[in-house]
């Protein structure tokens, strides 16, 4: 649902512009609640992960393609206001580089893509989690739910900006009733891999899912008819919270690598949904040339590099590595600007030690 230079005029996308730009602001300060030392290399490897799913799309109708938006996922594995800013760096390493999303529609990214499945999925997860059991399960079953609608509350937010400041004069309904049919069946491919996803960090590591923190009830005992809480068992590792987390990291690095530089050869050829609609409406008529089509990355493939196979996992391996990168400093720079009221030196020091 990358929007392209064009399709929204410029006073609306100036707009959009500040508004996203606030959103980041918000999501930078909020961060530092979310992030210490130890969680923030994961913050920016669940940015390049993100980026590698996005170029897997997969066909959902005649056509038609869709991929991840991951607002979802990046909101219920490391927070709300640090799944804005992994979506926002995506958005940025994908414009820039690989001139995917107009640099002046950047603004109306972020709000559709970042800002608003963010806040609509993790409010709906966070509503579900006080309506279902205190399990895991109930975690992924949230998840699953909570993409599946923030992808066609994505498809409303554009829908509105389109209504405000659209370069073509097409009638809303059509574009609204095209817009929520398609992106209602992405968010089906959505759900899975968003489902997948958390269900298996929860598998391994419920302690580093940021919405699954302090769910997990108490093991109780029927005595006598009563129920009463169960012994703690004595461990025989180390608790979760202490074990680093270095070997998620390397299996999450691996597999975004293997997705954006091979999986992404098989991903679907088809126009994804707002492209398909855009073209079947009108709405594309303005469209603007991008300002980074003569970029190395352009469409993510290495210039002058003539084997397609080859290029696009070249791109896509750079665009991981790149993204990872950036993200990664970002959330250790706020992470280290982190200021926990009361919080004791001891405490600082001990989250150093299990980075």
């Amino acid at each position: 649902m990358h929007v392209p230079d064009g399709f929204i005029n410029a006073p609306v996308s100036a707009v959009t512009g500040v508004v996203a730009a606030g959103a980041v602001a918000v999501g930078l300060r909020g961060a530092r609640r979310e992030l210490d030392e130890r969680t923030a290399p994961l913050a920016g490897l669940v940015a390049a992960f993100i980026f590698a799913v996005q170029m897997l799309n997969f066909p959902v109708a005649a056509g038609t393609s869709g991929h991840l938006l991951g607002g979802a996922l990046a909101a219920i594995l490391v927070g709300p206001y640090t799944g804005v800013l992994c979506i926002s760096v995506v958005l940025l390493m994908q414009g820039v580089l690989f001139a995917d999303g107009g640099l002046t529609a950047l603004g109306v990214n972020v709000l559709v893509m970042g800002v608003v499945t963010v806040v609509v999925a993790y409010a709906l997860f966070r509503g579900l989690l006080g309506l279902l059991p205190r399990t895991r399960r109930s975690v992924t079953a949230a998840s699953f739910v909570a993409a599946l609608v923030s992808v066609p509350a994505a498809a409303c937010a554009f829908t509105l900006i389109y209504w405000i400041g659209g370069t073509t004069d097409i009638a809303i309904g059509k574009v609204f009733t095209a817009m929520v049919g398609v992106h209602t069946l992405i968010g089906i491919g959505e759900a899975v891999i968003t489902g997948l996803t958390v269900g298996a960090v929860i598998a391994v590591r419920p302690d580093l899912v940021h919405g699954a923190r302090g769910l997990t009830a108490p093991l109780k005992l029927r005595i006598d008819g009563e129920l009463v809480d169960a012994p703690a068992a004595r461990p025989a590792a180390a608790p979760a919270t202490t074990r680093s987390p270095r070997a998620l990291w390397a299996t999450g690095l691996v597999t975004a690598l293997v997705l954006a530089g091979f999986v992404s050869f098989y991903a679907s050829s088809n126009p994804d949904g707002l492209e398909k609609v855009a073209a079947d409406k009108g709405i594309d008529e303005k469209v603007e040339e991008h300002a980074a089509k003569d970029s190395p990355l352009a469409d993510y493939g290495v210039k002058d590099v003539s084997d397609a196979r080859i290029s696009g996992g070249l791109a896509g391996v750079i665009g991981v590595g790149v993204t990872i990168a950036v993200g990664s400093g970002v959330f250790y720079v706020v992470a280290r600007r982190r200021r926990t009221p009361g919080a004791s030196d001891t405490t600082a020091a001990h989250d150093r030690e299990t980075v």
